[in-house]
């Protein structure tokens, strides 16, 4: 699955949202340019994701976290033991994301597995926080991130990512913020939740306000990802793209 060695390849393995609905795997997607491969979110089932489309997890070289839910985050400890006692890993695991990400992380490691979080490991897991508004240069990325609105009240992010030449917009879970209007202005690619078809709720963008503000956010090329029941009901009377379970896009 090398990635040719300019321009970007993005693979959805998880474009479902928190609950599996429309059977989709949670939030996970693979970003490949040149030999380089991270993931932008890790969502509970990554693994699964991983092995059902035959990424090897050492090619991985970092995850990048949006928000600290489960359906986006979760999969971390899984991913961190994995790599410690079946993959092998020995090259470091680079992790980033929003400010609480080191302290959250041996939280979530010792909610699933107690004890794992002080195990000796042969390779090293780095944490990176990302404050919002900083642009900052992580691993082969250059990532800017954006507030984004999704509660309860820690930070969660919007992302602008350049990576291969190219740049990707990601919204991760939030409601309206002006903040996307910078994060995709010009884009090669947007990823965007469209949560429900039209019900407006503060913490969720919806596909009707997403389309009707398009003009503002000025990116290429648009894909709606994340999306409730009644979205995936309506995916036939949408103009926009549509992600879904190992999706691959070639920028």
């Amino acid at each position: 699955m090398a990635a040719p060695a300019e321009g970007l390849r993005v693979t959805f393995l998880g474009s479902g949202d928190a609950f599996g609905h429309g059977g989709r795997l949670q939030a996970c997607i693979l970003l490949e340019a040149g030999g380089r491969a991270y993931l932008l979110d890790c969502g509970a089932s990554a693994l699964i994701s991983l092995q059902r489309y035959g990424v090897e997890p050492n090619r991985v070289e970092g995850i990048l976290v949006s928000h600290l839910h489960g359906d986006h985050f979760g999969g971390v400890p899984f991913f961190v033991l994995d790599a410690q006692l079946f993959s092998k890993r020995r090259q470091p695991l680079m992790l980033a994301g929003p400010p609480g990400l080191a302290r959250h992380l041996p939280l979530a490691m010792e909610a699933a597995f107690p004890g794992s979080s002080g195990v000796q490991r042969k390779f090293a897991v780095q944490v990176q926080e990302l404050p919002p508004g900083r642009p900052q240069t992580w691993g082969a990325l250059r990532v800017t991130p954006f507030a984004a609105t999704h509660p309860p009240g820690e930070v969660r992010l919007m992302l602008r990512l350049e990576l291969g030449g190219r740049v990707l917009a990601y919204t991760g879970d939030t409601g309206w913020e002006d903040g996307l209007i910078p994060a995709a202005q010009g884009a090669d690619l947007l990823i965007a939740e469209a949560y429900f078809y039209e019900r407006a709720v503060r913490e969720h963008l919806s596909y009707r306000e997403l389309r009707d503000r398009l003009g503002e956010l000025g990116a290429k090329r648009t894909v709606v990802t994340h999306m409730a029941p009644d979205m995936l009901a309506r995916l036939g009377q949408i103009d926009l793209e549509a992600a879904s379970d190992g999706l691959r896009l070639e920028l």
